[in-house]
């Protein structure tokens, strides 16, 4: 979960403002939070509440969760119409394939016990506001991605699988770097982030692997980098400066949350 949160940080201040290197300063003083650690936050705390009822009640904790956040930290530049779900009593689903629905499912990988009940908790936590077919994917492929790679399968294998049931990832890197342009959509956010992963050597190069090729750069970051956080790790001292742009509250939760995850959740 703080691998996406670190992704949203450092690509906090790109998205509107992509540069095309990886050589560039990782932390500075305009970084920033934003909805993509906030909604990430409040499914990690739907998956931790419904998990004492065997996640039967996980639709409603999510839609309780992001509402109770959503309202804790209004001005997050949440897309409208979620912004309009977050503050709609009894919300619906609106048919959202926004890349909204991948960057915040992080910690199902955490909750998840098979790839089965990955599947399972990514559509609950999603289909209540993105209940487009292309949301749900979006979801689960990152949903799946994490997980594999937390549970020690190769790049290969996490490649094959991701490419036999969601995207194809035929991608150039340099291709990506001179032509790939913003997107806010699951199909032309999820396929990039995951590539950017497979090609990286190290939590950091994925990173600036990620920056590099421009896009919705805090949340296509958010993405690739929990999939890098699962699979090598955060250096010491990228967590330490990462945890110091957070909030008392957010703070709070994810030291919650890193506490549970040591006792296995």
């Amino acid at each position: 979960m703080l691998g996406a949160i670190i992704g949203d940080i450092v690509g906090s201040i790109y998205e509107f403002d992509n540069i095309r290197t990886k050589n560039f300063q990782l932390f500075s003083s305009r970084c920033f939070f934003t909805d993509d650690t906030v909604m990430t936050i409040a499914v990690y705390k739907a998956l931790k509440k419904s998990k004492l009822f065997n996640y039967k009640n996980l639709q409603e904790q999510a839609v309780k969760q992001m509402q109770k956040y959503g309202k804790l930290y209004p001005n997050m530049s949440y897309g409208t119409s979620f912004q309009q779900w977050l503050n709609t009593k009894n919300p619906r689903p609106y048919n959202s394939y926004g890349n909204g629905a991948a960057m915040r499912v992080s910690p199902i990988a955490y909750f998840a016990k098979s790839i089965d009940e990955v599947k399972k908790l990514s559509y609950q936590v999603t289909v209540v506001s993105h209940n487009h077919e292309e949301g749900i994917k979006g979801a689960e492929a990152t949903a799946i991605s994490i997980w594999l790679a937390l549970n020690k399968y190769s790049k290969e294998q996490i490649k094959k699988y991701i490419e036999e049931k969601y995207y194809s990832l035929d991608f150039e890197y340099e291709d990506l770097v001179k032509n790939y342009r913003f997107n806010e959509t699951c199909q032309n956010t999820v396929p990039q982030a995951i590539y950017c992963f497979l090609i990286s050597k190290s939590f950091e190069d994925c990173l600036r692997t990620s920056i590099s090729i421009g896009g919705d750069s805090d949340t296509l970051c958010a993405i690739s980098c929990a999939i890098a956080e699962a699979y090598y790790g955060i250096p010491e001292d990228i967590k330490f400066k990462a945890l110091q742009y957070l909030d008392k509250r957010i703070l709070a939760d994810y030291e919650e949350f890193n506490k549970l995850k040591g006792k296995k959740l």
